[in-house]
């Protein structure tokens, strides 16, 4: 039997364990995808998933429906993955704006990527620039939204996000260096 939206949520408000779980398994997946762009593991997004999803439940009887409930869900979401790496972001030192050039346009190093690798190589970003990376490149947050999110100014998010993208590109040529030597020893 299929279910509005409208039934659903009013399922959860009211602490139904059958809405929840028919919420949960229809949106669990694409907000897992978010979730492993802010985590350095699987095993760390998956403590983000279950994290939001709690809050998701506890805040769906404030959810305004005048927006999409998935877009209300990867908010939480994100704000969840933030706050859980919100130690690791201050573990780095801003860099001003001034001190980095803006980084070589890579969508042609990135379309022979695969989404995994390519998803593990903005792992490996120390949290600061993955954080602001995925904000801007994936979520679509322009800088001064991520400055007041993560508490910057939109120079710093600029410049994080510049040296982001400064340190994939090393990354992808690294890979496409160390697989030009393999084919030209076959």
């Amino acid at each position: 039997m299929l279910f509005s939206e409208d039934e659903l949520i009013e399922g959860c408000i009211r602490g139904d364990r059958t809405q929840q779980r028919r919420l949960y398994e229809l949106f669990s997946k694409r907000m897992f995808v978010v979730c492993l762009r802010y985590a350095k593991s699987r095993l760390e997004a998956e403590d983000v998933l279950q994290e939001s999803f709690i809050k998701v439940f506890e805040k769906i009887k404030d959810f305004r429906r005048d927006c999409p409930l998935e877009g209300w869900i990867k908010r939480i979401v994100i704000n969840t993955a933030l706050n859980q790496n919100r130690s690791k972001l201050y573990m780095f030192p801003a860099v001003d704006i001034d001190d980095i050039h803006e980084a070589e346009d890579t969508h042609s190093s990135l379309s022979d990527l695969s989404f995994q690798e390519l998803l593990e190589m903005v792992q490996q970003l120390a949290p600061r620039y993955q954080v602001i990376f995925n904000l801007y490149a994936i979520e679509g947050y322009q800088h001064n939204e991520i400055g007041t999110m993560l508490g910057i100014s939109e120079g710093t998010s600029k410049s994080q996000y510049a040296r982001a993208r400064a340190i994939l590109r090393q990354m992808i040529e690294d890979k496409q260096q160390i697989k030009y030597e393999r084919f030209r020893k076959e």
